[in-house]
């Protein structure tokens, strides 16, 4: 009986099963349309292919197949922490410690002292009264609103906020506006509109990832406090380094005191592994812990991540030298990229090359990874239609050299492409 059993076992993972359950109708309906979806993106200069890098994730990176070198301007490794040797020693301490996961969630046994000294240290950063973790800053936004509002409130949100805050506020029960990017008219005309709310709640990027635009969060708040609404903030592409403390966009605008909650990344400049967190009153952060399915249902970030994400907060709390050097790198590929005629306006280490057409932009960077430039087009439906780019980032682990390459990478392949 156990021999049969084996047998059939083997039988159900042969080639000739496999490739029956491929020929069922259902399954050839399937990939036939997927099929022509894919084609259909590979015509339009949309579809995305992944390089494989085989090295860590530093300022410069080997490509397979041949191990080719390459200056990396395509990565959130905003402080260059990604491979930072004090993070590295703190997550083997982590793993030797507190072991490899939990394998569980937080509030049946996946919670230990190093999740705890985390979210304390998070607090202490922002100068907030309480933190929660999560898997990955997409669940705390996931999170975050359902866990929050209901059908008696509002939430209004910038049109061209990140996917995960879109999805997020899919999943509440509240009454959803979008307001047009940045436009604070618009924002007040919402706000006039749905007083009759029980809360409103304000959500916003503190930077918008594909164009590095900073919101005008002191222009947000006044109106918050004109309307009695309340405000969030995704700070994903700011915590670390905007602010004169890398305290982020609350920081760099003056309001870090009128913002209500902050939700970020450990994904990014904090160490560049995963993990997420919502920051704010106590109060929101307990009822996270109780209704945020994200939290409920995944389990608990890794022991050597936590152990490294407090070892990057630690780092930079009392000392900016990364984030300075950031700041004047960014400067810098600004100030190149201006003089040989691109237009880049902004602050922030990301630097959006605008190109429009997807087709155009997809072989731009194909010529840029040829020039040994790994940067990356971003197309529809990334960005809108018609508005495909290449978005360089900065980090503080570039070297002038770097950052000159870069440009004068630019510069040549503009050339080639269009003899200009």
């Amino acid at each position: 009986m156990l021999r049969s059993s084996k047998l059939a076992v083997k039988a159900l993972t042969t080639p000739v099963f496999i490739q029956a359950c491929a020929m069922s109708t259902a399954r050839k309906t399937l990939c036939g349309i997927l099929k022509g979806q894919i084609g259909d993106m590979e015509n339009a200069g949309t579809y995305k292919r992944e390089l494989v890098i085989t090295t860590p994730q530093k300022s410069e990176v080997k490509i397979s197949p041949d191990n080719r070198p390459m200056y990396n301007f395509c990565a959130n490794n905003y402080l260059g922490l990604s491979a930072d040797a004090d993070l590295i020693k703190a997550a083997h301490a982590g793993l030797d410690s507190h072991g490899l996961g939990l394998s569980s969630v937080r509030f049946i046994c996946g919670t230990q002292d190093i999740h705890k000294k985390l979210e304390d240290t998070i607090s202490r950063f922002h100068g907030t009264e309480d933190t929660i973790l999560f898997p990955s800053a997409f669940d705390a936004n996931g999170g975050f609103f359902e866990g929050i509002l209901t059908d008696q409130d509002a939430v209004i949100s910038d049109e061209l906020n990140h996917a995960s805050i879109i999805d997020g506020v899919r999943l509440c029960k509240a009454e959803r506006h979008r307001f047009k990017h940045m436009d604070l008219a618009d924002l007040e005309s919402i706000l006039q509109r749905t007083q009759d709310r029980r809360m409103r709640l304000i959500a916003t990027d503190g930077v918008f990832s594909m164009d590095g635009h900073i919101a005008d969060l002191r222009a947000i708040c006044d109106l918050a406090d004109k309307y009695n609404a309340l405000v969030f903030v995704d700070d994903a592409h700011a915590t670390g380094f905007v602010g004169k403390t890398g305290r982020g966009t609350a920081e760099h605008c003056g309001v870090a005191d009128r913002v209500d909650v902050i939700n970020s990344t450990l994904g990014k400049a904090m160490g560049g592994a995963s993990g997420g967190y919502t920051t704010g009153p106590r109060e929101v952060v307990d009822i996270l812990r109780n209704k945020a399915r994200p939290y409920l249902f995944s389990n608990s970030i890794a022991p050597p991540l936590v152990s490294a994400a407090i070892a990057a907060f630690e780092k930079i709390a009392d000392n900016t030298t990364l984030r300075d050097k950031l700041e004047r790198n960014t400067a810098l590929f600004r100030t190149l990229m201006t003089e040989n005629g691109f237009s880049v306006p902004g602050e922030h280490p990301i630097v959006p090359v605008m190109l429009g057409d997807a087709k155009v932009a997809s072989a731009f960077a194909k010529e840029m990874v040829k020039e040994g430039i790994y940067v990356v087009a971003f197309s529809y439906p990334v960005v809108p239609m018609g508005k495909a780019r290449i978005r360089v980032q900065i980090t503080a682990g570039h070297g002038e050299t770097d950052i000159r390459a870069c440009a004068d990478a630019f510069l040549t392949v503009r050339k080639r492409l269009t003899g200009k």
